[in-house]
């Protein structure tokens, strides 16, 4: 084990022991057992954003934007023979339909575009990344396309660089990537376009692959206007116990959102330059046995969804229709609900706040969700915004 984690684990502890005192539902403050963070905040507004995928049946001109500052169109994908950005059909009307219905909305949102995505082949990004010549075909791709529709900015979903040469190669992607945006800004007299990327949860991967292997943090910092570390699905279907989507502590390992958001600035990236994800869907088991349904409970397949998973408004209607029992996890800072066989871990109205406010208080750039349309008549999304002081 890490000195890193010997250290997160401590306030843990602590946390555990004061657990056996708590006999309501109310949750103990992250900034009571937090001393490694410095408690201050952020001067300027901060970013609020959310994912808008394209394929959903719910139009950007539904979007409530008092609530967000950012939109992202997700996804893009480069074409695996030229590299170059593939914008099909359905993205040619699609786009258009997202940008124009946005535009006029007050207030006003930026719009950028996400490339990649947990569907995308990561091997076409790995050898794209590999020389200059491809990786140029791609920037220029990127910002071609980024200014004939009128985005603001540009996302790179990346999931994942399978080894230490691609996280090299993705350093010199993102040098490349910023320096072709500043001089695009400059022949064009127009202001930059944002550079962002999409991340895995923590800066060191350990336990994806067999290579641990860590994300260019100095890179990160000198060109990326932010990274976004994914800051859920820690638990899921390929478990074979019940375990939380986006445990903000685990005293029991360093998978969660505290220890991810911590290796992020030990590494070397600024605090304002981290957007934590945060998820507006649930994971769902089926219970081995019924009456045995705590966090780790045996279980042996997915439960009620769509393959182990359910958005946040389905979460609360199926609590209500089947009368689930619900629980709010003061260690994880999360919620779960389960009635007969199944059992759902989600975030909701409470844990949501904390974690805005953890990340608030760390002087994090801000937040995002994935993904806008699964909210319930925007009570996540305006409860976090509440939270971080809008």
């Amino acid at each position: 084990m890490t000195t890193m984690a010997v250290q997160n684990l401590v306030p843990l502890l602590v946390l555990i022991i004061l657990r056996v005192f708590v006999k309501s539902s109310e949750s103990v403050s992250p900034d009571n057992f937090s001393p490694t963070f410095p408690r201050r905040f952020l001067p300027y507004q901060g970013v609020r954003a959310a994912y808008w995928p394209s394929s959903i049946d719910f139009p950007a001109s539904s979007i409530d934007t008092r609530y967000f500052t950012h939109i992202y169109y997700a996804f893009l994908h480069p074409e695996p023979d030229t590299y170059k950005l593939s914008v099909t059909e359905f993205d040619q009307t699609n786009i258009p339909e997202f940008i124009n219905g946005l535009r006029y909305k007050h207030p006003q949102v930026k719009t950028l575009f996400s490339i990649g995505g947990g569907g995308n082949e990561p091997t076409v990004f790995a050898t794209m990344a590999k020389n200059q010549r491809t990786r140029g075909v791609f920037i220029n791709s990127t910002i071609q396309v980024a200014r004939q529709y009128g985005f603001d900015g540009i996302d790179l979903d990346w999931e994942f660089p399978a080894n230490k040469q691609d996280m090299a190669n993705l350093a010199l992607l993102y040098r490349e990537w910023y320096e072709a945006l500043v001089l695009d800004a400059r022949i064009h007299r127009k202001p930059r376009l944002l550079l962002t990327s999409a991340v895995y949860y923590a800066s060191r991967m350990l336990f994806l692959g067999d290579e641990p292997r860590s994300y260019p943090a100095e890179a990160i910092r000198k060109y990326l206007d932010w990274v976004s570390p994914m800051c859920f699905d820690y638990h899921g279907s390929w478990d074979n116990f019940t375990g939380v989507n986006a445990a903000l502590y685990d005293p029991k390992s360093n998978i969660s959102t505290y220890y991810g958001i911590g290796s992020w600035i030990q590494a070397g990236v600024p605090p304002e330059k981290l957007v934590m994800g945060l998820p507006l869907y649930g994971r769902t088991w089926e219970l081995r046995d019924p009456n045995v349904h705590g966090i780790g409970a045996p279980a042996v397949g997915v439960g009620p969804g769509n393959e182990g998973t359910m958005n946040y408004k389905d979460v609360i209607e199926f609590n209500q229709k089947n009368n689930a029992k619900v629980v709010y996890d003061v260690v994880s800072v999360s919620y779960y609900s389960y009635v007969g066989d199944s059992w759902i871990t989600y975030d909701d109205v409470w844990s949501i706040q904390k974690k805005v406010q953890f990340a608030r208080s760390r002087a994090l750039r801000g937040y995002f969700f994935w993904a806008v349309d699964k909210d319930k008549d925007w009570t996540i999304s305006r409860q976090a915004s509440n939270a971080w002081g809008h």
